[in-house]
């Protein structure tokens, strides 16, 4: 596949939006054609009539086995063997045996078992091999030491397909060495609100690029459609998520997409026709509703849209326990989300109850036969294209033979290639770049070493936030790409994340940008980067006051506001999230050691940057369109026009209105940690250790621990154990810096979810509002938990305004502890500060 320019892209684009947009009328009707997506790939007469022998050969417990999906957090190898369940998944934060650096050699070990439970008939009288199924966002990213390459959004600026389509090959290598089967890739969606928690997933905020790439990214990891389809290396791909996930309300992950139908088709469809027509053998339907309506519940849009009129003839696959809100389903069932057309059901947790009720909603014909049927034709038809019947055990494929594919040098140099070409120049007065490399440099900035930072989420772990540099044993961080090719080239580089040096530099690099998200967790209000706290933005101004030239490299999933910062930056540079390989920002940055150019910047913007920080909606073809750098925008050392290089000072005035506090609520832990706030355990034997992660243990390795669980989303509670140790061991929810306890939090209660999983050994003393041994409230949990039932979630609320507290704190450190020496094990999830307690909520009265 040769270099996609742009003119090709924008060809690309036109032939499509022509076929797309010859007609359509209003969306409430249903009359908009959706047109056929064309694929070489063609029904097979051998397979279908292997299909119709299986089916008639399946009972129905064997049929209900193969749609339903459980996780490998909650999924043992007897349950697999005893239900023959068609395929498995690991979460963000799963790993075999729960070793998060458990290397490739683990996990085909760990494919090899769930291969053998699921073939073994003794109990399901089912030999049918499962599959795994792992969200390979940017490599083979939840598996530590692989190769991770830029996320979406930087490969967008590439404006490369051809890039991509290696990438999808290596991707494909690296997931096959640990005896995977099956990717939840690409992403295929058109970010259209920069607020939006997965803009880093999406490679562009208009269909041109993303019906560019969509296609070389799935022929990449399947093959192309022909004798190498599915053969050898190649997975299974999935287009995600169907449909308008981009779209949403004030980018709110999950949300509604108002919009009409030829909208929906023509910007948020894109790469879905372009998947199809590549063969992609899997499409992942959406979170978000549509117009009001849950596209998981959607039999338009999932069945009469996407299968029969772009004739996809593959199955969809549902996402993370996305049924429950379709209306009249929940966790452990979801008939209507079967009937509207999603064949595969992801139920990480529940899925025994789930395989039992949907066994019995068939029986009762809740859910039709020829539904069943169907869903199960369609992925067991993928299984055969890829050849599961064929292949053997993990292990024993040729494929798996080659150890070597994991992390492999030209994966890591295709990575650092990608890395390259993803960079976007917003910036760069007075020619700053590039930087001789025989000069005196500073590093500086929280981003510079932290290798977790440049990766973001999806990188080891979910939300990436638990990261350390120890989670990525083969990466190379930005700084220490940048100090190996100054001190080659006989320069000298110093390291000071405070940007404080021993000598005068010549010049500074800064490294700087969000902390790692994934969705959900990652939307936000603001575009202003750091709103709040405006230390970067100090850091800038401190060393332009002493006249050292400032570089900016700016780590982000998205555009942000940052006229402030460009402000006091010489140069400025969008680096996104550029994955393992920091060094391709010094082949880029730097000279070589004759003072040649190395590579030039070729990245162009494939999202608009905001002019003003309330452009939450700015989309290139929009009515009214004023970026600060419009798409497609990128500077390059080719441009030797000082003109054309030179940024005049921005307004750094700020016009958006700060989200309304209405005073009813102020959320401490609700879906996520709140800003300022962290988790912290202590046992009777170590200090508290603060804790911004899903899972931790006490210092002493045992007394208690944390783990994340579900409540009404992914990973939105948290569950403490405490073991029997006979000394105090505390959980906390505190403050990052002391908060002063105003009459308006005084005047609150503290309410929040609380799950007893083990009745109390012993008392468990609670705590609200407190400076060091000082607390607004402290008391028993026993009057509130002891008529409780187990394993249900229960609304507590705690007043704060009781009399009688002596020597009342003025500031909180903590605003909750629990605190046990006995066996204990609790969940709470949505705490809160409210106004007032909500109706449903049990009341630990003052006089508790």
């Amino acid at each position: 596949m040769s270099f996609v320019s742009h003119a090709a892209i924008g060809k690309t684009l036109l032939l499509s939006t022509v076929l797309l947009s010859a007609s359509g009328i209003a969306a409430d009707t249903h009359t908009v054609s959706w047109p056929k997506a064309h694929s070489a790939l063609q029904p097979d007469a051998a397979i279908e009539s292997q299909l119709d022998t299986l089916l008639a050969q399946m009972t129905l417990e064997q049929k209900v086995a193969q749609i339903v999906q459980p996780e490998i957090g909650y999924l043992s190898i007897e349950q697999m063997r005893r239900y023959g369940f068609g395929s498995y998944l690991n979460g963000g934060n799963t790993a075999p045996y729960g070793q998060k650096q458990a290397d490739a050699t683990t996990w085909l070990k760990y494919a090899d078992e769930m291969y053998a439970a699921s073939v073994d008939s003794s109990l399901d009288g089912s030999s049918i091999p499962t599959l795994w199924g792992t969200d390979a966002m940017h490599g083979h990213s939840n598996v530590f030491g692989a190769t991770l390459f830029p996320h979406n959004i930087g490969l967008g600026a590439a404006r490369d397909a051809d890039l991509i389509h290696r990438i999808g090959q290596a991707t494909a290598k690296e997931v096959a060495a640990t005896g995977i089967e099956w990717m939840f890739a690409p992403t295929v969606a058109v970010a259209r609100d920069d607020r939006w928690g997965r803009t880093f997933e999406s490679y562009a905020e208009d269909p041109e690029i993303v019906a560019a790439y969509a296609g070389p990214m799935v022929t990449g990891i399947q093959g192309e459609n022909d004798d190498d389809f599915l053969r050898f290396y190649h997975r299974i791909a999935t287009a995600k998520h169907f449909i308008g996930d981009g779209g949403t309300g004030n980018g709110i992950d999950r949300g509604d997409t108002v919009t009409d139908e030829q909208s929906l088709r023509d910007i948020h469809a894109a790469g879905y026709y372009q998947a199809i027509a590549a063969g992609v053998q899997s499409v992942m339907a959406s979170f978000n509703s549509w117009n009001g309506k849950r596209v998981h519940g959607d039999h338009y849009l999932l069945t009469e849209v996407l299968k029969q009129q772009m004739g996809f003839d593959g199955f969809v696959i549902s996402d993370w326990n996305a049924h429950k809100f379709v209306d009249g389903c929940d966790l452990e069932q979801c008939a209507a989300a079967f009937n509207a057309g999603v064949d595969v059901m992801m139920v990480p947790e529940h899925f025994e109850a789930f395989y039992h009720n949907t066994l019995r909603q068939v029986k009762e014909g809740v859910i039709p036969t020829a539904r069943l049927d169907d869903a199960v034709r369609r992925f067991l038809r993928a299984k055969i294209r890829w050849g599961v019947f064929k292949r053997g055990k993990p292990s024993a494929r040729p494929e798996s033979q080659h150890p070597e594919w994991f992390n492999a040098p030209e994966h890591r140099e295709l990575a650092r290639e990608a890395v390259r070409k993803s960079l976007v120049l917003l910036k760069n007065n007075n020619h700053i770049l590039p930087i001789s490399a025989k000069s005196r440099v500073l590093i500086a900035g929280d981003g510079a070493d932290n290798i977790a930072k440049q990766a973001g989420g999806w990188s080891v772990s979910w939300q990436g936030t638990d990261n350390t540099n120890a989670d990525f044993p083969h990466a190379t961080s930005i700084y220490a790409g940048l100090r190996q090719q100054i001190e080659a080239a006989g320069g000298s580089a110093e390291f000071s994340e405070d940007g404080r040096y021993t000598d005068k530099p010549d010049v500074a690099i800064v490294v700087i940008g969000e902390a790692p998200y994934a969705e959900w967790f990652g939307d936000i209000q603001q575009l202003e980067y750091q709103h709040a706290d405006k230390r970067d933005l100090a850091l800038l101004q401190r060393l332009k006051q002493q006249n050292i030239p400032v570089v900016t490299v700016f780590l982000s999933g998205r555009p942000l506001w940052v006229n402030k910062e460009l402000n006091a930056s010489d140069a400025f540079v969008a680096a996104w999230l550029p994955g393992s390989e920091g060094q391709g920002i010094a082949d880029v940055l730097l000279t070589d050691s004759g003072g040649a150019i190395q590579y030039d910047f070729t990245g162009k913007l494939s999202f608009s940057w905001p002019k003003y920080d309330d452009q939450y909606l700015l989309n290139s073809n929009d009515k009214s369109y004023e970026p600060l750098f419009a798409y497609g925008f990128g500077l390059s050392y080719a441009d030797n026009k000082a003109q054309s290089q030179a940024l005049a000072p921005l307004s750094e005035k700020t016009r958006a209105v700060p989200p309304h506090d209405s005073g009813e609520q102020l959320p401490l832990f609700v879906r996520n940690l709140a800003e300022g706030m962290v988790w912290a355990l202590s046992d009777s034997s170590t200090k508290q250790q603060a804790i911004n992660a899903p899972s931790a243990v006490s210092g002493d390795g045992e007394s208690l621990s944390m783990q994340s669980v579900n409540l009404a989303y992914q990973e939105d509670g948290r569950k403490f154990v405490w073991q029997s140790r006979g000394a105090n061991a505390t959980a906390s929810l505190k403050y990052i810096r002391a908060q002063a306890l105003s009459p308006a939090i005084r005047d609150k209660f503290l309410q929040l979810k609380v799950r007893i999983d083990q009745a109390p050994a012993a008392d468990v003393s609670i705590e609200l509002m407190c400076q060091q041994t000082s607390c607004l409230r402290s008391g028993s949990i026993l009057p509130l938990v002891s008529g409780l039932a187990l394993g249900q979630w229960h609304t507590v609320a705690i007043p704060l305004h009781c009399d009688g507290a002596p020597n009342r704190p003025q500031v909180a450190e903590d605003a909750l502890r629990l605190t046990t020496k006995q066996q204990f094990s609790l969940a709470v999830a949505d705490i809160a500060l409210v106004k007032m307690a909500a109706p449903s909520a049990l009341v630990l009265d003052c006089g508790q």
